[in-house]
Parts: structure tokens; C-alpha cells; sequence
């Protein structure tokens, strides 16, 4: 098996982060660091920072939550308002894609690496949705001009969908995940976000979870997710 599949497969680190792990020679087979593509086998011993890892056939855990702004994505303890110890979550489990800082609403949790790959694989055919408040009044040219697709990041945006909610805010619906994509957007048509809610990814919502409150998805929202993931 493959050194990425085996690290992912242990529900410790999604696999971005063991692309890291490997590039800082911070992985070892059997007591020697190994490179990207290494191969893990049958008796082998894998272990980061040297602490042994073994594949977790136990529980799964998935978690909606409904993140508050100050709150940072990423599972480096070291970093004060960190999310994983926000959730405080008996086992380990780390977020699905990012939501910056500043931004706050809906993220999911897992100890699932390998839906985590599929997901950030996936993220640029998969719905989500954002509600923004801007610091000025919305034109029909500024939605229609966001719809279309923006120039940022020497790229130009997916075509999205966007409606008015009110006369500062509308809602906005990406299927892809540039870096503070929204907030780039914005800024290059004149606007500036003030406030910036995720309220949907694919089939999961906000409904019922308050500001700071996480969930476990249902069965059946778990299989959805699956499902969808295979498309």
C-alpha cells in the first residue's frame, strides 16, 4: 500500500498534511524516512514524529459545524482558536476544506481521511452555498457580473449562481474552492464583505445547528455524502 493510502487510511491526518509530513522527512518505515510513493508493507512499521500509526477500522465520525467567526481551520494545536480544540472532540478528527477566520457557518469534521480526499478532489463539481453582506448597495450589474465569473488569482471563476437577498446582501452558490474566493471577487467588482456565512455543502444545511454547535450527521446523511462522492 501506498505510504499516502496507509497515513490516510489511519483517520490521523488528511492527506495534504501527509504531503507535508513526507516533504519534512517526518514519516518513517521502519525507522527510516521515506518519500512520497514509498511503499508500506505487510509488517512494516510506520510512524510520525515517532509515534506509530496503524490503519483505524473503528468508528467513523462525521460532524456538521456550525463554525463562529475567530474560529481557524486547521488541526495545528499550536495555533490559539484552533478549530480542533474549539470542537474539543474525544478522538481525533479534522476539518474538510477551510473556512477562513473571519468567515463562519457550516464545516465538516471527520476521522475519515479517505472521504477527505474525495471531498477536496471533488470540490470543484460539488455545490456550496454562502449568504454575504457587502458594504454597499447591490446592483443587478454586480450579481450578474459575479454569476459570469471574476478575473482573481490569474484565473477567471466558474460561472456561479447568485440571487438578491436584500439590499446589502445576496446569496452565492460555487462549485469550486479558490483561495478566499468570495471575498476576492467581491473586492475586484468595488465591494467589501463584512459578513460571510456558509450555509450549505451538497445536500447538508445549517437548519437547526446554532452558532458554535456541531452535530453528527445522520445515517442517512452520511450515505448521501458517499453516494454523491461517487458521481
Amino acid at each position: 500500500m501506498r505510504i499516502d493510502k496507509y497515513i490516510s487510511e489511519t483517520g490521523v491526518y488528511p492527506r495534504r498534511e501527509t504531503g507535508r509530513l513526507l516533504a519534512a522527512g517526518r514519516i518513517t518505515i521502519n525507522g527510516q524516512a521515506c518519500a512520497p510513493g514509498a511503499i508500506v508493507e505487510p509488517g512494516d512499521t510506520v510512524a510520525v514524529d515517532g509515534i506509530i500509526l496503524t490503519p483505524d477500522r473503528g468508528e467513523r465520525v462525521y460532524l456538521a459545524l456550525n463554525k463562529p467567526v475567530g474560529i481557524t481551520c486547521t488541526a495545528a494545536r499550536e495555533v490559539e482558536g484552533n478549530i480542533v480544540d474549539y470542537v474539543n472532540y474525544p478522538s481525533r478528527i479534522f476539518a474538510v476544506g477551510r473556512l477562513d477566520k473571519h468567515s463562519e457557518g457550516l464545516i465538516l469534521m471527520t476521522n475519515d481521511g479517505s472521504i477527505v480526499n474525495r471531498m477536496m478532489r471533488s470540490e470543484h463539481s460539488h455545490e456550496k452555498e454562502y449568504t454575504v453582506t457587502v458594504d454597499k448597495q447591490i446592483t443587478e450589474g454586480f450579481l450578474e457580473e459575479m454569476s459570469a465569473g471574476v478575473d482573481i488569482l490569474e484565473t477567471r471563476t466558474r460561472p456561479c449562481l447568485t440571487r438578491r437577498i436584500s439590499e446589502h446582501e445576496f446569496s452565492i452558490i460555487l462549485t469550486q474552492g479558490l483561495n478566499l474566493q468570495i471575498r476576492r471577487m467581491c473586492k475586484a467588482l468595488g465591494y467589501r464583505v463584512l459578513r460571510l456565512e456558509r450555509v450549505r455543502i451538497m445536500h447538508l444545511t445549517l437548519t437547526g445547528l446554532e452558532r458554535g454547535q456541531w452535530r453528527r450527521l445522520t445515517l442517512e446523511e452520511v450515505a448521501e455524502l458517499h453516494a454523491r462522492l461517487e458521481e
